[in-house]
């Protein structure tokens, strides 16, 4: 068992390892412990019916503000639930559907004939690499799971690395500030916090919007 005060043996290393608890994974960026992943199995718990209405993804998706041409990346787009949401809004575009898992990569080529969505494009990532060109997007959006990548600084590198100059990273976590929501705390983020962690990327925070009832929507600019 590691003692508190271990830390990773590369000393230039960004993170610090400690005893994990109930719900992490017991290594540590800024201060924050990062969440175990949910993974292919809480497809379902993605796709409830019910999840409109209690998260007002409409509202999420409408927020983005998006215009036709733009390049949106999903990043961990999960089953997909929000890449065939916004490919309508991008016809001349394009939706990258990226995440790590071989499963839900393949539930969202699954998909793709449903939604004849001939504009997504599932990509299949890396834990630190998201595998696109640089400046390639024109916004990056992470909707609940930036708190489980197990490499933050480096996915948070690619993320400014493929965002064109200008381009925006929409960053979607629930609200750590309030215990009324019924999510585990790990699995919340404090604005402070994302604000803290995104920074230091490069990227500038330009806005935090709390239209949405249980999360906070921020919005991050690439210089």
């Amino acid at each position: 068992m590691l003692r508190a005060e271990e830390i990773s043996k590369d000393k230039n290393s960004p993170y610090v390892i400690r005893q994990a608890t109930r719900d992490g994974i017991g290594k540590f960026y800024m201060g924050r412990e990062i969440s175990k992943v949910m993974g292919h199995l809480g497809a379902g718990w993605l796709e409830r019916p019910e999840r409109e209405q209690q998260e007002r993804t409409d509202l999420l998706v409408k927020n983005l503000s998006l215009s036709p041409t733009d390049k949106v990346v999903d990043l961990g787009a999960g089953s997909g639930y929000f890449s065939f949401r916004i490919a309508p809004l991008v016809p001349q575009g394009k939706v990258y559907a990226v995440d790590i898992s071989p499963q839900m990569i393949g539930i969202i080529r699954s998909k793709m004939k449903k939604y004849k969505a001939n504009n997504v494009e599932p990509i299949q990532s890396t834990i630190t690499d998201i595998k696109l060109e640089e400046n390639s997007a024109d916004c990056v959006l992470i909707v609940d799971a930036y708190h489980e990548f197990s490499h933050p600084k480096e996915m948070g590198d690619s993320i400014f690395k493929i965002l064109k100059p200008g381009g925006k990273l929409v960053l979607i976590e629930y609200r750590l500030e309030d215990p009324g929501i019924p999510i585990k705390k790990l699995h919340k983020m404090s604005q402070k916090q994302a604000i803290k962690e995104i920074s230091s990327l490069g990227l500038e925070w330009e806005k935090t919007s709390e239209d949405l009832p249980q999360q906070h929507f921020m919005v991050f600019r690439k210089p």
